[in-house]
């Protein structure tokens, strides 16, 4: 059995080849059972997030090649396309890198938060869907608890740094005063929740919310005294925004350039600016190339994240020390598996000699011997019997001068007394 952690994120791929492979909530679990068809895989999870898409497993043998291929195939590209930004990690470095994604240390933006509710999310699809064991329970549970005593014991999640905090960082050195505007904000998930509390936090004039589901688009809009659209009508409403952020889940473009085109006429050339943070984008690439438009996708986001991160460079490393320590208590668990068969046996062993010896001693009561004999053959055989073949390997790895084999005998039964007098 081994671990494997396999896939592309934000540091190895460019937004065009993460879009191409993420697994959304109509495919995944389709996927994942696609994944344990294969006889290699005996247990998976798929995180598919805008900034990485990632397999876990548990294999029956190190061999990623045929997997590698798989998310290829999936997604009917060649395997070109995609293998030169994927990257893979085994056993102890797998559990490690799990670990650091979870805690937020392997995100675009250092500690955010919002990665260890994808992670749980993604550990509860595959659980649904019938795809995870004891390996990857236990894997991912130490997860969840060294991300939990991060945020606890250190201060890594103080500072307020996202990918929707670093779009309205943006959005206040293009406008100094944000009171003066209105911002569209498409889509109504984590992200986009989070960046409208940042905007109301910085002043902002008025908020709208477009949605696919009106109902959740209300009810985000409520907490900030915005309004809610649907998708469809977005066209009516864009020339009113100079700020629109975008993270939807939708497969294709939501905002296309001709819809802009419009909204600018509208506007008179009023610049807007836009980040788009899905993944795939909502927003068409060309859209950058018309004139007073200032649009922004998740890459981009990075110089402006890396000036809100500095905080939290002292808590990661804390956050480390706390990982190394989750690591190490995973990889004792799995290594303790390797002798769970050999205490069955052994148990099986023990056990069924006391019952061998157990009904010899009940045929002597039955013959006329006393409870006191009968106690004293029980005690008699089951000591010769257990102490036999040990006494005869330790004698002979005696003869054959294997002290490390005594060593061992010694630290197993605990022999030998430690001297204790001063």
């Amino acid at each position: 059995m081994s671990i494997l952690a396999l896939g592309l994120n934000h540091k190895t791929a460019p937004v065009e080849i993460r879009e191409k492979v993420t697994f959304g909530p109509d495919i995944i679990a389709g996927a994942l059972r696609s994944l344990l068809e294969n006889p290699a895989v005996n247990e998976t999870v798929i995180l598919s997030t805008c900034n990485r898409t990632e397999i876990y497993c548990i294999l029956n043998e190190e061999d990623h090649e045929p997997l590698a291929d798989w998310i290829s195939r999936f997604h009917g590209l060649p395997s070109n396309r995609v293998m030169p930004y994927l990257y893979s990690h085994f056993g102890l470095d797998a559990v490690k890198h799990l670990l650091r994604v979870s805690c937020g240390l392997d995100s675009l933006v250092l500690g955010e938060p919002q990665i260890l509710g994808q992670v749980k999310a993604a550990y509860q699809t595959a659980t649904d869907t019938g795809t995870t064991g004891k390996l990857l329970y236990k894997l991912f549970q130490h997860a969840f608890s060294a991300a939990k005593q991060i945020r606890t014991d250190t201060n890594i999640g103080n500072s307020p740094v996202s990918v929707a905090f670093a779009a309205v960082s943006l959005a206040k050195q293009i406008f100094s005063d944000l009171s003066e505007q209105t911002a569209l904000l498409i889509g109504a998930g984590e992200t986009v929740e989070l960046a409208a509390r940042h905007l109301s936090q910085n002043g902002i004039g008025r908020i709208i919310v477009a949605n696919r589901t009106v109902e959740r688009a209300h009810q985000l809009a409520a907490q900030f005294e915005g309004y809610a659209i649907a998708l469809t009508e977005i066209s009516n409403h864009l020339a009113e925004a100079d700020i629109v952020i975008s993270s939807t889940a939708s497969p294709l473009p939501v905002l296309g350039k001709g819809t802009v085109e419009s909204a600018l006429k509208e506007r008179k050339h009023r610049p807007i600016f836009m980040v788009d943070i899905a993944v795939p984008r909502d927003i068409e690439p060309e859209v950058a190339d018309l004139s007073d438009i200032y649009l922004y996708t998740v890459d981009d986001m990075d110089e402006v994240i890396q000036e809100n991160m500095r905080s939290r460079e002292e808590a990661a490393e804390q956050a480390e020390e706390i990982i190394e320590h989750y690591v190490d208590d995973y990889m004792g668990w799995l290594r303790s598996l390797d002798a769970v068969e050999l205490i069955q046996d052994y148990r099986g062993f023990a056990e069924q000699l006391r019952d061998e010896v157990m009904q010899k001693a009940l045929q002597q009561l039955a013959k006329g011997k006393t409870p006191e004999e009968a106690i004293r053959f029980i005690a008699h055989t089951l000591t010769n019997k257990l102490l036999h073949t040990p006494s005869t390997q330790m004698r002979q790895a005696g003869f054959n001068g294997q002290i490390e084999l005594l060593e061992a005998a010694n630290t197993l039964f605990q022999i030998k007394k430690t001297d204790n007098k001063t």
